[in-house]
């Protein structure tokens, strides 16, 4: 059977290959890749060459064996390998030869182990960098298109995190390869090749929610009412938001909902909205001192600070100013299938939101009702002192 050979050419260079890879590539009759890996090839190989990067037109552009198809990279990290195999196996005796990859090589420059590195790869993808670095390990980045370093940069230190050191390497393996180390901050305007990775350090890791309901002692409260331990545990299962939502806390006081939600998975996107000022600072406090740098704190009244946001996959109002039906009306124009929870303390607020998630937009209507009493001391007893009874008021969109 006719020969292919699949060689990952590390960086590109040819520095980066393997003594097996520069075997094969001297011995082809043909080679197929990228224009960029074409002409960086070592001395010696054919000049029968034909540049391709789609799998359909790599397997295509085999048209003399043996042959060899070179990849960017490892022929296992992010590669065309996967999808080329398919289309050449029927054929051809295949055989893969790895290669060298970015993060390998930028590990050992930087004299680290990366075993325990998160890899991410934004290159032609979208790429949400907080929730990567959240994960609590330093992370690697391989960039391209629109996810550049400095779109990196910016969006933590958008998020609070423009201390976090980064390290962006750029054309490695080349002659004029470049490596520089710099907060965050300092590299949110900063322009580098296309051909550039980032290593970011681990960020210090936020407070642990697996169960839900943190301590209410542990939040910066100020006069700010604030939904208490056993309301936002359910909150949490009547929402029940999975990895990569988007979260709206409307009226969301000093941010103690907002955290919580945040804090069951790094991917959560939440955003606060709050109108009052000083409230803005209890939930920028609280975010901070709990490591919820994935809550975004958004200021001002709903509904009309909820135009510019991304459409939620769920949404609790804690408070909506009066405007229950049109803030109601701002989420399922964003996304009729939203998942809401709304709290009442008062039986007017409960009213109100009953009237208005039965409507004929709403399905999977019900009401829980909280009631709850917490120990205290009194001498060598413990008395119960009952808290507000609270009603949460749940429902899916139709759409």
């Amino acid at each position: 059977m006719e020969r292919v050979t699949i060689v990952g050419m590390g960086m590109g260079g040819a520095g980066t290959l393997t003594v097996a890879a520069l075997e094969a590539l001297r011995g082809a009759r043909r080679i197929v890749g990228a224009r960029r890996l074409l002409d960086a090839l070592p001395d010696g190989c054919t000049d029968d060459r034909a540049a391709a990067v789609k799998p359909a037109d790599i397997a295509a552009a085999v048209t003399a064996t043996p042959a060899c198809v070179v990849m960017s990279g490892d022929t296992g990290f992010h590669s065309g390998t996967r999808r080329l195999l398919p289309l050449l196996q029927p054929r051809y005796d295949v055989t893969v030869l790895p290669g060298i990859t970015t993060v390998q090589y930028l590990a050992a420059k930087l004299g680290r182990p990366w075993e325990d590195v998160r890899l991410v790869s934004a290159h032609g993808a979208d790429c949400d960098a907080v929730a990567h670095v959240l994960r609590g390990r330093e992370t690697f980045f391989l960039t391209g298109g629109t996810v550049t370093p400095a779109v990196i940069a910016r969006q933590l230190t958008d998020a609070g995190l423009g201390a976090t050191v980064l390290t962006v390497a750029s054309r490695l393996s080349y002659p004029d390869e470049a490596v520089v180390t710099a907060p965050a901050r300092a590299l949110t305007d900063a322009e580098f090749d296309g051909l550039s990775a980032v290593w970011a350090e681990a960020v210090p890791p936020g407070r642990t929610a697996l169960g839900g309901g943190i301590p209410d002692g542990e939040f910066v409260r100020g006069d700010t009412p604030m939904t208490k331990r056993e309301v936002r545990a359910a909150v949490a299962g009547l929402l029940l938001p999975e990895p990569g939502d988007v979260i709206w806390d409307v009226g969301a006081g000093t941010g103690s909902v907002s955290v919580e939600l945040a804090l069951l998975h790094p991917s959560l996107q939440v955003f606060a909205v709050e109108r009052d000022e000083d409230a803005c600072g209890l939930i920028e406090a609280n975010r901070r001192k709990l490591g919820a740098w994935n809550v975004r704190v958004v200021r001002g009244r709903a509904p009309e600070a909820l135009a510019d946001l991304p459409a939620p996959d769920c949404a609790f109002l804690g408070g909506s100013g009066g405007s229950l039906p049109r803030c109601l009306e701002t989420i399922l124009a964003k996304n009729p299938a939203a998942r809401v929870c709304l709290s009442a303390a008062t039986a007017e607020t409960l009213a109100a939101g009953v009237t208005a998630l039965r409507g004929d937009d709403w399905t999977d209507f019900a009401v829980t009702q909280i009631t709850a009493a917490r120990s205290r001391t009194a001498g060598p007893y413990h008395m119960m002192t009952g808290m507000n009874p609270i009603w949460l008021l749940s429902a899916r969109g139709k759409g």
